[in-house]
């Protein structure tokens, strides 16, 4: 939203919509774990999400299969928003 905050709904069986459940969500639900963060850019894919907040932190949630979340030997599903610490110290702008 133009406030930095994210919403998502729909199917939540593999953690994908970041609520820190597997729930299905009916209606948007804002995502807490970015309270306190602005958040500028997010994709969202069927078992995944990436978001990008306005200091250039990346965060992704969702399934951790083949390695798609970044976050290197971790490869565990991750229920709420985790910073991809690969990118530390740099400004990512896209995604």
């Amino acid at each position: 939203t133009a406030d930095g905050a994210v919403w998502s709904w729909g199917g939540g069986s593999i953690a994908q919509l970041g609520h820190g459940d597997t729930q299905s969500q009916l209606l948007p639900k804002k995502t807490e774990a970015f309270s306190g963060r602005r958040v500028v850019a997010v994709s969202a894919g069927q078992s995944h999400s990436i978001a990008i907040t306005a200091d250039g932190d990346v965060f992704t949630w969702g399934t951790g299969f083949h390695g798609c979340l970044g976050h290197g030997e971790d490869l565990s599903n991750q229920l709420l928003p985790k910073k991809v610490e690969a990118f530390s110290g740099r400004r990512v702008v896209a995604v």
